[in-house]
Parts: C-alpha cells; structure tokens; sequence
C-alpha cells in the first residue's frame, strides 16, 4: 500500500489549513468509493472496514435498497421540515420502532439528528413525565459531546477536559467490569446494587431522581458487558422507586449483538431507548422511542427540531430495517461475532499482551495489558497495533477508559474471506508486536 498517497497527502494539506485539530481521523487518508465492508481511498488503496463509521454500517457501505429509495425520494422532495408539512415516511418509521423495539406496550416514537440529540431529549423528557431532574448515568458510560450529554459521560480526555462547567444534577453510578474486578461477578453486581441505597442518602434523595440511562453494552468505555442480575437490577430499582429507565442503544443497536437491540440479551424492557448510528447506513437521523404515557409529556414545541427526522434519513431507515430482516442479518451478526472470537481465543493463549477479549454478537474486543497478572492497560502498545493494522489496509479504532481496547465494528455484509482477511492481516501485525517486545 501506498499509505497515505500522494493524492491524500495533498488533500491533509488542505484540512490542515481548513478544518480544526478537534474533529479526530483515525485513517490518514480519504475515501474514494466503498461498497459493503470495503473502501478505497482516492489513491486506490483498498481497506476492509473493521470500524464501520464507529458501528453506523451495519448493512454495510451503500446498501442497494438504501441507495434506491434514496434516490426515489430525491425526486418527490428533500426536506418540508414536519413542523411545518407533515410528511408519511416520518409515520411509517415510527410504527415500525414501535413495532420491533423491546415492550408490548404502547409506544410513540419522534426524530432527531444525532445520539447525542436522542440523548439529550429522552432526559428532557423523562424529566417532563417526572417533574423531577436528577439524571444518573454511569462510570465509562458514553452519551455524547453536547452539553448534557458530556456532562453524562464517563471518560475525561478527550471528552470533557476543559469544557466545563457541567449539566447540574447529573450523577455518576459505578458500573460492573468483571475483568478489572477481584470479586465474582455475582458479588461485583451484588455491591453495586446496594449502593444505590447509600447513594441515595450520600448524593442524591431519590425523590429527585428522574432517570437512570444506561448503555447495555458500554462501547466508547471498551465493550464492557455487564450480567442479565445487573441489568434487571437497574430495572428493579427504577420500578421500585418511579425512576425511568433509559436505554443508550445508539451503538448496540439494529442488529450488532446479534439481536435487533442489546436490551433483548437481558430480558428487560426499557422505558426510554435512544437510537442512531445504524438506524439509516450513514445518514444522520437519531430517535427516542418509549413508553406512550411518558413520549406524550412535552407539550406540543417542547420537543422537536428543524431537520429532525428528515425524509431522507426515514426512507434510509425503513429500508435497514427491511434489509436486517429479508437478509438474517441477526443470524449473521452471531456468525461473524463466533468467528472473531475464535480467533480472539486463540490469540489471547499465544499473546500475552492481551490481557481479555470479550464480545456479544459481532461487537467484539480485546483488552492490551503491559502484565497479564497486574492488568495494567497499555494504550501506547494499542495505538501502535490500531495504526499498523490501518497502514495495512484494516480499518479498525481503539476504545475503553484506558485507551487500550481495541474493538471490532465490521459491517453485518461482510463476506468470510473478508473478515478472515482483515483478521489475518490482524496477526500478522500482533506477531510483529510480539517479536518487538520480546527483541
């Protein structure tokens, strides 16, 4: 590979220039084309695509039904904004949320832009419902990079350094990492559920409390899988005390855990689900689904936003939803994942380096750790692994609290020899780290 390209050297001249340091790049180079799980940059360097737009493509890069009913739409209208005319595609992805999110209950589903938008309305408006305004979310917890949303999220660099004062009222709970724990898992679920009765007294009355959000699977914290005891837990004590219960499924969601959302692993049904990411294959349009009485507290212009729920993104969504159902992409997000974890288990027994490797459905990762017996993460050690594998045409990103995860999003189309070729390329690069730390 020529990596990165004369053409792409050229183009990074005029970021430099033009775009500000804050937005980061994870491949030094810029797309040309690309199709299902692959891209080629504009100096023909191909890449198999282990990132997926951090977990947006799981139908893949330019889904065909997707591409079709965007262009169809194109030519009825682009954008009337549904404050001012109503439009039918808006409707149609609402019933179909309502349909296949967790709960048989009435539901009500409305749009917006981003997750972190979602986010940000779903706390507006369990606080509505509520009349109350604590919100807790919890450590390695990621929500987003608005206001209320950072102020909800966990990691301090590059998140939040800098950027206060936070949202008041925003309260953080500790969340189980069984890997980083001495204890047994049950006793880990066990403590931090009891904590919440200190820290209802010691923080915050829960009299006050509106919400608890919750990823059912932390991504940016390092695809931290928590226990089916947890998660009822979280659910029990919001029934107990009239708390809602809010599902971050903004990366876990449409199919990447083998189910259509997280939530279904851990036989719960949550009040509130924030959705983006893989709702439209790239196309920005974000919702918050829940339960009707509580989607029904703002009033009419308490909730909303100009280009929230634009055709475009409905028509794009509709037709991920169709795929992910006509092509089993559920099944085939439970293949991909086993196959990844094959060869995650085999590397963790010849590798010492890695440290854990975990995974539900095809979101997987491993954990880079300096001594297997302290668990000291080595983000230095990843940030060489993730940036030789993108030299050599993958596209994978790190993650986690320590930065030393590095985790796999490939898009749910991807073919066997693809995946085995991405992962293959992998080895060789962990080989390679091997031959330099024992040298």
């Amino acid at each position: 590979m020529n990596y990165p390209g004369p053409k792409a050297e050229e183009l990074l001249k005029r970021k430099e220039e033009n775009v500000p340091r804050g937005p980061f790049n994870t491949i030094l180079s810029f797309v040309e084309e690309a199709n299902g799980a692959l891209m080629k940059d504009v100096d023909g360097n191909e890449f198999i695509d282990f990132a997926g737009a951090i977990g947006t493509l799981n139908t893949g890069h330019c889904p065909p039904k997707v591409v079709e009913a965007l262009k169809e739409q194109l030519d009825r209208y682009i954008h009337p904004c549904f404050h001012v005319m109503m439009y039918e595609p808006y409707v149609e992805l609402a019933e179909t949320l309502n349909r296949i999110t967790p709960g048989e209950f009435p539901k009500k589903t409305f749009f917006l832009n981003s997750g972190a938008e979602a986010v940000e309305n779903a706390v507006k408006i369990a606080r509505k419902y509520t009349g109350k305004k604590a919100i807790i979310s919890f450590d390695r917890g990621f929500h987003g990079r608005t206001l209320l949303a950072m102020s909800l999220t966990s990691k301090v660099k590059p998140y939040k350094f800098g950027f206060g004062p936070f949202a008041p009222d925003t309260y953080k709970m500790s969340y189980p990492y069984y890997y980083r724990d001495e204890r047994t898992p049950e006793e880990v679920d066990e403590a931090i559920l009891r904590e919440f009765e200190d820290f209802f007294l010691s923080e915050v009355p829960v009299e006050e409390v509106a919400a608890i959000i919750l990823e059912p699977v932390q991504g940016e914290g390092g695809f931290v899988i928590p226990s089916t005891r947890f998660v009822q837990g979280i659910r029990e004590i919001c029934d107990q005390y009239g708390i809602v219960m809010i599902m971050d499924e903004i990366q876990t969601g449409f199919g990447r855990t083998g189910k259509m959302f997280a939530t279904e692993h851990f036989g719960v049904h949550p009040d509130l689900m924030t959705m983006s990411k893989s709702i439209a294959a790239g196309l920005p349009i974000s919702a918050v689904t829940g339960r009707s009485e509580i989607m029904d507290a703002p009033n009419p212009g308490e909730i909303g936003g100009t280009y929230g729920g634009s055709p475009l993104g409905c028509v794009a969504a509709l037709k991920v939803i169709e795929t992910i159902e006509e092509d089993n992409l559920l099944h085939r997000a439970n293949m991909i994942g086993q196959r990844i974890m094959d060869r995650f288990k085999q590397w963790k027994k010849e590798y010492s380096f890695i440290g854990d490797i975990r995974g539900l459905g095809a979101m997987c990762a491993m954990e880079f750790v300096k001594d297997p017996l302290t668990k000291e993460p080595d983000p230095i050690l990843t940030k060489q692994f993730t940036s030789q594998c993108n030299k050599n045409g993958v596209a994978i990103m790190g993650a986690g609290l320590y930065s030393n995860i590095v985790r796999i999003l490939s898009p749910l189309v991807i073919t066997d020899e693809q995946l085995d070729e991405g992962l293959n390329r992998m080895e060789k690069q962990l080989q390679e780290l091997q031959q330099t730390i024992t040298s």
